[in-house]
Formats: structure tokens, C-alpha cells, sequence
């Protein structure tokens, strides 16, 4: 440990999603400790977003409970270090039994359910201005993602993944949208595909292939880490997912973002930011949940989302944030 530093142990998410929208607040505390020193802890999916913090000591892997995780294994690892500040966002109340200046945990608040990005303000009591997801990336990461992105016309990022097919749009619309984008007469005709996701959706990616000309189809799934996949959103004009952890990069990487919504809230989950927008079918979050309220059963709960819903919704994003002629004289 650096002499004069001031060690922050920040105990994160296991979901990606919840791990970059929490993801804020590890940028507000670099900004405002300058001499601060991180350890994070985070799932094993949410783990590798970590790896380019400044000033980071080290990122712990620590898994739920049902999947091997201990509370006692993590104390026993963090107990002997004496802390400036921790930040337990699992609500487990582990800093009560370590040595610390500060503690922030999160609980749950009364009333109604509010934005996740809000909730995790809250735990540091900023949510008057609550921490927009930023994540870290390095010169290495950002000029690889450019290299994978390079090409001309505008790129159109799609993530027909995730982790439940209750809350997976089905594949063949994600194909017909993408058609209607980028072919002839459409917004982006002549732009390129990009398919993002994890290793699952490395077969769907194959199935969007034929989608455009070979040259125009960037296939990143299940090939890109977390952050390479963040810098390379950051070349998408549109992105268009599933409610998934790479929705929220997307959002967090300042592209455009469409998130298609089912057996999701997205009261809770809505990407944020300026330029992102939900779409759903006819029914509501909870009309769904009253027909499987486990939301455990083994069933698209997406059918009753159109095409024409989200292509019409594509294309008004589209048309809301293109780029003035100043702003193309400047980015060239």
C-alpha cells in the first residue's frame, strides 16, 4: 500500500448489468479521494470490468452464496487491512466486522422502487446527483477496438442475448429490424452489423451473418471481453438488445441505445442516459409477472413485441440523434 493512501474496499455486483450501473461510483470516489487506493469485489461475470481502475490494488471473485461464496473466506482476506472507506452495495454488513474510517452499505428503502443507478447513489447519499455508469478502459483496449471496428459506414450494434429466454426477443426479429436499418432506402443503408454477447450467443451470431455483405459483419460475440465490447460500442450508431448486461456497456459507452423490455422493470433496469429508450409490448411488467411470477418458467414472455415496434422506435432514436453538419465538421 502506497504510504498516505486511502484504501477503499468496494464490494460490487454479481450480474454485469447491476455491476455497471453501480459502476458510477467508483469514478465519483477517484474524482473526489485523489489519493485513493482500490480493492473490489464483484461475481465472476462482472469481475473483468474492473481490471483497467486507476489505483487499483486488486479485484477479489467472489460468487453468490449458492455458487460457492463465503462471506467468512471474503473477511478472512480483507479483515487485516485497516480501511478508509467501505462500500458493501450487497448489503451483507461484512464492514461491521472489519477495521474502517467509514462505512457505506446498502439497504433497501421504503416507498416506491427507484432506478437502480439511483439506489446505488444512495448508499453514498448523492442520490440528488447520482453517479452515471463509467468504466474504465486503457489506450490498449480503446486502439484494438478500433482496429476490430474499422471500416466505413455507420455500424448498427445488436444483442439478440440473454440470461433467460423469458426476457429474449426472438432472433428472426432482430434479423428483420436489422434488414429494414441497413438496407436499401432504410436509415443506416449500407452501414455494418455488429453482434455482441458472451459465448452463448456465438451461434446467434451465425444465424445474423447473412444479414449484410460479408465486409460489412463485425462478429464480436463470444470472441470480445467486457471491455473490449464497451470501447468497441463506442464506434455503434445504434445499439439494440435485450435487457443484458451489454445493454447497459452500450448505454455506458454513450451510443444510442434501444432496450427491448418484457419480464424486466424497467423502472429498475431502463439503460441510462440521454440517448437510450425502452420499448415493450402491450403488456406491462406486472401483467407479465402475474402469469409466471417466479419468472421461472421456460417461455418467451418477448412474442407480443412487434417488429414494426421496434424498427419504427429504432428509427426515431435514430432520426433524434443525428449529428449535426457542426458536429461532423468537428469530428473530422
Amino acid at each position: 500500500m502506497t504510504r498516505g493512501s486511502f484504501p477503499i474496499l468496494f464490494i460490487t455486483a454479481t450480474r454485469i448489468g447491476d455491476a455497471v450501473l453501480a459502476s458510477g461510483l467508483i469514478k465519483r470516489l477517484h474524482d473526489e479521494i485523489p489519493n485513493a487506493r482500490f480493492t473490489i469485489v464483484a461475481g465472476p461475470a462482472a469481475a473483468p470490468l474492473f481490471r483497467e481502475v486507476p489505483n487499483l490494488d486488486e479485484v477479489i471473485v467472489f460468487a453468490k452464496a449458492k455458487d460457492g461464496g463465503h462471506w467468512f473466506d471474503l473477511w478472512r482476506r480483507v479483515r487485516k487491512r485497516k480501511w478508509g472507506l467501505v462500500v458493501d452495495l450487497r448489503g451483507s454488513g461484512l464492514s461491521r466486522f472489519i477495521s474502517t474510517k467509514r462505512r457505506a452499505i446498502h439497504r433497501k428503502s421504503a416507498g416506491a422502487p427507484v432506478h437502480k443507478v439511483i439506489e446505488a447513489a444512495r448508499t453514498l447519499k448523492i442520490e440528488d446527483e447520482p453517479a452515471p455508469p463509467y468504466v474504465f478502459t486503457s489506450p490498449e483496449i480503446e486502439a484494438h477496438a478500433a482496429e476490430l471496428t474499422a471500416g466505413t459506414g455507420p455500424i448498427l450494434a445488436l444483442a439478440p442475448s440473454a440470461n433467460w429466454i423469458g426476457k429474449t426477443w426472438p432472433l428472426e426479429r432482430f434479423s428483420r429490424v436489422a434488414m429494414r436499418l441497413l438496407g436499401t432506402g432504410g436509415p443506416m443503408a449500407g452501414g455494418r452489423l455488429m453482434v455482441l454477447g458472451g459465448p452463448e450467443s456465438a451461434e446467434l451470431s451465425r444465424s445474423l451473418k447473412d444479414v449484410v455483405v460479408r465486409k460489412n459483419f463485425i462478429d464480436l460475440a463470444g470472441k470480445a471481453d467486457l471491455l473490449t465490447a464497451f470501447a468497441a460500442l463506442k464506434h455503434a450508431r445504434l445499439f439494440i438488445g435485450n435487457d443484458s448486461g451489454t445493454m447497459h456497456l452500450a448505454a455506458a459507452a454513450g451510443v444510442p441505445t434501444l432496450g427491448l423490455f418484457g419480464p424486466s422493470d424497467e423502472q429498475l433496469y431502463a439503460p441510462w442516459g440521454e440517448h437510450t429508450r425502452v420499448v415493450r409490448g402491450p403488456r406491462s411488467f406486472e401483467q407479465i409477472q402475474a402469469v409466471d411470477p417466479g419468472f421461472s418458467q421456460a417461455l418467451c414472455h418477448m412474442m407480443d413485441l412487434p417488429v414494426e415496434t421496434v424498427a419504427r422506435a429504432a428509427e426515431e432514436l435514430l432520426a433524434a440523434t443525428e449529428p449535426t453538419k457542426e458536429a461532423e465538421r468537428a469530428d473530422g
